[in-house]
């Protein structure tokens, strides 16, 4: 069963929180709020915060920028992933991906079904790895943003976490780029 091990140190990850709407500022980014909190609460480091409008390329352009930055681990964003014609979030990460995360999309959707139902199809939560760099798509809401915080993340970015977690497999994310991509 899972469970913390007190016997392996916390290793604090740098996170970077991206929040994709055309209505919210800093002023009311309650979403954003909500993943910056449990982020500095658990130990980690708020390396970075956004807002970008709905809007493909500037999606893709803040997050594959982070990507980059050696500080950041992790890169969580929150809104656009519902069906509406403005909701681009997933078309404009997914592309980024060199591993797709279903498992997280599907136990998103688990937690989130305990929660609010059916309603939970309405989004198109998704995870994947760029860069090196786990990145979690979540849905505009604060109730989603921590149900998938405390369901999921809070666990998997603590290395302490066991049998697992992704703390303990970073340093290997890029191992293709060391030896040649694999056939």
């Amino acid at each position: 069963m899972a469970r913390l091990d007190d016997t392996r140190p916390f290793i604090p990850v740098g996170i970077a929180v991206l929040t994709v709407s055309d209505t919210r500022t800093a002023a009311d980014d309650r979403s954003g709020d909500t993943l910056v909190g449990r982020v500095e609460a658990a130990g980690h480091r708020l390396v970075a915060r956004a807002i970008v409008t709905d809007d493909k390329q500037k999606i893709r352009e803040q997050v594959e920028a982070w990507t980059k930055d050696d500080a950041i681990d992790v890169v969580i964003t929150t809104g656009g992933t519902g069906f509406t014609g403005r909701d681009v979030t997933p078309e404009a990460l997914e592309p980024l991906f060199e591993k797709r995360m279903d498992g997280f999309s599907e136990v998103f959707h688990r937690l989130s079904y305990d929660k609010i139902g059916t309603s939970t199809i309405q989004s198109r939560a998704t995870g994947g790895v760029a860069n090196a760099t786990f990145i979690f798509v979540l849905p505009g809401s604060p109730g989603a943003c921590k149900d998938a915080w405390d369901g999921i993340l809070a666990a998997q970015l603590d290395y302490r976490h066991i049998p697992c977690n992704f703390v303990e497999i970073m340093p290997r994310l890029d191992e293709h780029l060391k030896r040649g991509k694999a056939l």
